[in-house]
């Protein structure tokens, strides 16, 4: 009897376990139709709702819109109020609009910010700090996410870019993400000086010199287009299948029922250069062909070629794993070395006075 009360506990967590699965799965697959449609009619402000719908699908559907949108809210009538009360004096190009917008906004996530709101009251921000706790999200993939950003105010070079990326598209400011090994930055531009980098793990300005210094960036990876390319708005949505597809991996471990390998392909549709994607995919893949040599299943041939091309494209294309020491290091140069790294042209073009409106 003993034994097969045992048996029926372990059928009866099975079944509990395997209908778990299904229905993970269904939310995820219902969260990838809706990003595969918007993918198909990219415009501003697209960005925010794809980054929602992926943390809300991990959160099982649980997530507060109106939290989300309200902290959002509150930050662009921050940076608003910044830029009134700032107006850009020495920039008199017809692009200053736009500049005084981006540097309100790194303002508002890198310092602390005081203004007068229209109906009176004051509001303070204070600067969001880089969390140095499980900044690759293995511990628990939602410490990458915005909304662990809005609750906690420390984020990580996924959060804190992705809410810079989002109040941009509210103030209709133009700015684009960026790619280097492990690590998402923005990239911006201005007629006076060009191209220059937010970094806003650190707030600052880095120079490119700074996003090769690691080492982990071959020549050939910039040539290639594999980083320091500016995103798309189609690209950036891709983006946030990515972290569809690695909540997905983190929640369920499975690799084989063809929903990671599902999303990677169409991140890769709409940026085919993106290294995350192609890495997750064969690492998919491999273990797809691991299981399927065991049960010696036909299949396994094709697994291991798809695996091999992938791999081979991502060493042609440049891409390096760059250790966890490293990119702390990497990071902490900016700060140790700011004087060799940051972009003078940008921060002696820049307001130095805060005051309310």
């Amino acid at each position: 009897m003993r034994i097969k009360a045992v048996l029926v506990f372990c059928f009866v967590a099975f079944t509990i376990k395997a209908e778990a699965q299904t229905n993970i799965l269904q939310r995820y697959t219902a969260a990838y139709k809706q990003l595969d449609e918007r993918l198909k009619s990219p415009y501003m402000g697209l960005f925010k709702e794809a980054v929602f719908l992926t943390e809300n699908t991990f959160w099982g559907d649980t997530l507060s819109r109106a939290d989300f949108e309200g902290e959002i809210a509150i930050l662009t009538v921050m940076a608003n109020g910044y830029i009134q009360a700032n107006p850009q004096k020495d920039y008199k190009l017809s692009d200053s609009l736009n500049f005084s917008k981006n540097y309100a906004l790194y303002k508002l996530l890198a310092d602390t910010i005081t203004i007068q709101l229209p109906d009176g009251r004051i509001a303070t921000t204070l600067p969001y700090k880089y969390d140095f706790f499980d900044f690759f999200g293995r511990e628990a993939w939602s410490n990458m996410f915005v909304s662990k950003l809005f609750k906690t105010h420390k984020g990580n070079c996924h959060s804190l870019p992705y809410l810079y990326k989002i109040l941009a598209d509210e103030l209709e400011a133009t700015c684009w993400l960026g790619l280097a090994p492990n690590h998402i930055y923005i990239k911006n531009r201005c007629r006076k000086t060009g191209w220059y980098n937010t970094e806003l793990t650190s707030g600052t300005f880095p120079i490119d010199a700074w996003v090769t210094a690691s080492g982990y960036i071959p020549l050939q990876a910039i040539q290639n287009g594999i980083y320091m390319d500016t995103l798309s708005n189609q690209q950036a949505v891709a983006l946030c299948v990515l972290d569809l597809a690695k909540g997905y991996e983190f929640q369920t471990k499975n690799y084989y029922d063809g929903f990671i390998l599902k999303c990677c392909d169409l991140v890769l549709q709409y940026h085919p250069l993106n290294v995350q994607a192609m890495l997750l995919k064969a690492e998919t893949l491999k273990r797809n062909y691991q299981r399927e040599k065991e049960a010696k299943n036909e299949e396994a041939a094709n697994s291991y070629k798809q695996m091999e091309a992938l791999y081979t494209k991502l060493f042609e294309l440049g891409y390096r794993e760059m250790p966890e020491s490293m990119y702390l290091q990497w990071l902490k140069s900016i700060e140790q070395e700011k004087a060799k790294y940051q972009n003078k042209a940008i921060t002696n073009d820049t307001p130095v006075k805060k005051k309310a409106f």
